[in-house]
């Protein structure tokens, strides 16, 4: 706790309770009265709402009614599909509980701050604590924790556009409004709280990026889709199976017939397709956030894995965020006066990194400031009058002195880009003896004497060539976009390896960059250096590359970043950067540390794939239900699966298998197209399998000299199960040792219960004999066959790219040791 600076601004009085804000007690009142910023907005679902999300589905309840029509048939195996019900709901609600409790630990330890005055003195409080009437302390950087009217100000410029969409930064002066949300741009001030909780503009970008989201997919958007259609098909086909199954002279009884009819509507539901989904997801999450990452969108993750170009900012991506003082060149005023004006415009408002760095250098002045402009990203420079010594302005040499005038200038000028090309990051200070000249608008005075070049020193990240070298490898192309000179911004990128960039020469000045969006794709696409970007220039460079269809991503760490991280498809910010960049971006690396995203991008891919895998599995399964539900009812033969075995067949080919698979590691690249995939190798399977089934029904009603329907379908249901173990096997590849051992283990699970009669007859209804097992392992073994024709000819359902130089997981552990390639928990 510290005390509050001095008034910062006497040109107007104070508004409200400046200087000293609220007491004690009058806080505790305003607490009692309920009048809080705290809402009842969530970081995640409540339990309640877990438990109803995974227990009150569209499938659960059709499977529900379906066991309880089961159950009136006097049959109970063959309602074991309802613990199908059980288990989905239990697996879904356990998973979400504990990534909730990940979620909501992160989210307390990441949770927005605000900085108000109370009796007299500036409190950390959390944005939730603070209360009507409380006065905000507000610095550059800061998002509005509050609706409120600003009582003093220092060159306070807010920043709107997440408001209301205009892209100016506008000065606040006493007795203006500010609304929660907004972002600090430059300048500093106090403003009294007029509104707060539910009856504020409202914070909600900070709670809203925390809030438990089903934000939109590829993965979420195809199968919602898939079970659109399947809700469609089973509407459609129930009540028509229903009635062949009536008039089949194979069902003796309503209850065969009725059995026969569950059986199909079983098969043709995706029961833990949904729940998959949602469980990569989050497993991907709370993987993540052991790695310092926080998720704040679920499908972020399978976002970044769709990303091709990352757009990076030098500053705290490449190098630290610290610049280190080094040297300062005088050039044409007295030492002694350069150093009483930095110290003076280091002193001045809410200090940056720059600022900081200079601190130490230049501890203290004796010159009292007059009028100010703080600094700002969009202008590049800040500026003060001090009385009896003229006007100083401090910033980017080419925002400084954008048009040389003069010898002096010209030199000036010269001199710092010599520097820059060295990869030195240098501001320029000039003076000019008018006292009136210095204003929030361009142009800058004239006539202004170079006084001294400031040099600092970047400090470039370990991790920063490893991590580059990885999203090369993997095909991503990167954009280094910084509002540092060109050159210095070259110089980092070439010294970390970023490919086509040899130095100073390849960077572009964004000053010459069109406004055109489709003239400015052309020059980003040729390009991959940019330095002096405005964060309009940032937004715009966002917009030209999804323009020319590229998924970005953007990193960042500035409050000049939270636009571009807002329109970028995936917004990365760092941890220590500012509250309006964490608050804006789907993806926080809370630590700071770049080397986080490759492990990012990895489990991105890992969820994609692996779902892909699961969702073949799922519809292979509903396409032969369906096949056979159409065969059944033009032939008005028995349904030949009773849904005891459907269940097995489902829990050992699918289920088991594909919650394995589903959370198992895997490198694939992301390949567009999943539902069209998908349903390419689905289809043809789905027919292959129903059509042999069907076939090993028939055979045994055939060949046998007394069949029944009992032994007719012991002799499908093995045929399903060779030719989806076989299918498990295709979908399983690249084939690892923990694969093969799960399809054995699977088909020895199948086998122990074909050699325990009280399972194989009492449970599974399996008919054995000598017969039946030859005509399903011929029919398994050619179905087989044909599954792995249309896997080669039209399915594909496991694209690869040609491997990288070096294996992902050699990158991985350089970039971060310690993560291994076993499947997640």
């Amino acid at each position: 706790m510290v005390s509050p600076p001095a008034d910062p601004s006497a040109a107007a009085g104070p508004v409200g309770t400046y200087p000293t804000g609220l007491t004690a007690a009058e806080v505790a009142d305003q607490v009692a009265r309920g009048r809080t910023n705290a809402t009842d907005t969530r970081t995640s679902r409540t339990v309640s709402e877990i438990v109803r999300a995974n227990v009150l589905t569209p499938f659960n309840g059709l499977l529900v009614t379906l066991f309880v029509v089961i159950l009136a048939t006097g049959r109970w195996q063959n309602g074991l599909f309802g613990g199908v019900v059980i288990a989905n709901s239990a697996i879904g609600i356990f998973q979400e509980l504990r990534a909730k409790r990940t979620l909501d630990r992160l989210a307390v330890i990441t949770a927005p701050h605000a900085r108000v005055i109370r009796d007299g003195n500036v409190h950390d409080v959390v944005v939730a604590d603070v209360v009507l009437d409380d006065l905000l302390v507000l610095r550059s950087g800061d998002q509005v924790p509050a609706d409120g009217v600003v009582a003093v100000s220092d060159g306070l410029e807010i920043d709107e556009s997440l408001l209301t969409g205009e892209s100016h930064a506008i000065t606040k002066q006493p007795g203006d409004d500010v609304r929660s949300g907004s972002i600090v741009v430059a300048g500093s001030g106090y403003a009294q709280a007029s509104g707060v909780g539910e009856d504020a503009y409202a914070a909600r970008i900070a709670r809203e990026a925390r809030r438990f989201t089903v934000a939109a997919s590829e993965l979420i958007t195809g199968t919602n889709r898939l079970l659109r259609w399947i809700s469609l098909i089973m509407v459609v086909v129930g009540p028509i199976l229903l009635w062949s199954q009536f008039r089949s002279k194979d069902n003796e009884t309503w209850r065969e017939a009725v059995t026969g009819t569950v059986a199909a509507l079983v098969g043709m539901v995706p029961e833990g397709l949904v729940l998959l989904t949602s469980l990569a997801f989050m497993v991907a999450t709370v993987t993540l956030a052991r790695r310092n990452t926080l998720v704040q969108e679920l499908p972020a993750v399978e976002g970044l894995a769709r990303v091709d170009v990352v757009c990076l900012d030098k500053t705290g991506t490449l190098t630290y965020g610290d610049p280190r003082y080094d040297r300062i060149e005088i050039l044409d005023v007295a030492e002694a006066d350069v150093r009483e004006a930095v110290a003076l415009l280091c002193s001045l408002g809410e200090a940056n990194a720059t600022a900081q760095a200079l601190q130490d250098e230049f501890e203290s002045t004796s010159w009292r400031a007059g009028g100010s402009v703080p600094f700002s990203s969009a202008r590049k420079w800040s500026a003060v009058t001090a009385v009896g010594h003229g006007s100083w302005i401090f910033g980017a040499p080419e925002f400084v002195l954008p048009s040389p005038q003069g010898a002096a200038q010209r030199q000036a000028r010269a001199r710092a880009d010599e520097l820059a090309a060295e990869g030195r990051r240098v501001l320029l200070l000039g003076q000019t003896d008018r006292d009136d000249q210095v204003g929030n608008e361009l142009p800058l005075p004239l006539g202004l004497t170079p006084a001294a070049l400031v040099i600092l020193a970047e400090r470039i990240r370990e991790d920063a060539a490893d991590t580059l070298r990885y999203f090369t490898e993997q095909g991503v192309a990167l954009k280094v976009i910084s509002g540092d000179n060109p050159r210095t911004v070259g110089v980092v990128a070439a010294e970390v390896g970023l490919p086509g960039v040899a130095g100073a020469i390849d960077a572009v000045d964004a000053a010459a960059l069109p406004e055109d969006v489709a003239e400015l794709a052309a020059v980003l696409d040729r390009s991959s250096v940019f330095g002096r970007v405005t964060p309009h220039q940032k937004r715009a460079m966002v917009a030209a590359l999804q323009y020319s269809g590229h998924v970005v991503a953007m990193t960042g760490d500035g409050v000049n970043d939270a636009l571009a991280l807002k329109d970028a498809d995936i917004g990365i910010a760092m941890g220590n950067g500012s509250a309006a960049t964490r608050a804006v971006a789907q993806l926080v690396l809370l630590d700071g540390r770049f080397h986080h995203l490759p492990r990012v991008v990895a489990e991105g891919r890992r969820v994609i794939a692996n779902i892909e895998r699961a969702a073949n599995l799922f519809l292979v399964k509903n396409i032969y239900s369906l096949v056979l539900a159409l065969i059944v009812a033009v032939t008005s033969v028995a349904y030949p699966l009773a849904p005891i075995q459907l269940t097995l067949i489902s829990t050992v080919t699918i289920g088991v298998p594909g919650f394995v698979l589903a959370l198992g590691p895997n490198s694939r690249r992301y390949v567009p197209g999943f539902l069209r995939r998908v349903l390419r190798f689905s289809i043809p399977t789905g027919v292959i399998t129903g059509v042999a089934a069907y076939l090993g029904y028939q055979a045994v009603r055939v060949f046998e000299s007394h069949p029944d329907v009992a032994a007719a379908r012991t002799a499908a249901a093995l045929v399903v199960l060779v030719v989806s173990l076989y299918t498990l096997l295709v979908l399983a590849r690249p084939l690892k040792p923990w694969k093969l051992g799960l399809v054995v283990l699977m088909a020895g699970a199948v086998a122990l219960i074909a050699v325990i009669p009280p399972l194989a007859h009492g449970v599974f209804l399996l008919d054995l004999s000598v017969g039946r097992v030859s005509v399903a392992i011929v029919l398994g073994v050619a179905g087989a066959v044909l599954v792995e024709v249309a896997y080669r000819t039209v399915g594909l359902a496991v694209p690869r790219a040609e491997p990288p130089a070096r294996t992902e997981q050699d990158v991985r552990a350089e970039v971060d040791p310690g993560l291994d390639d076993s499947p997640s928990p």
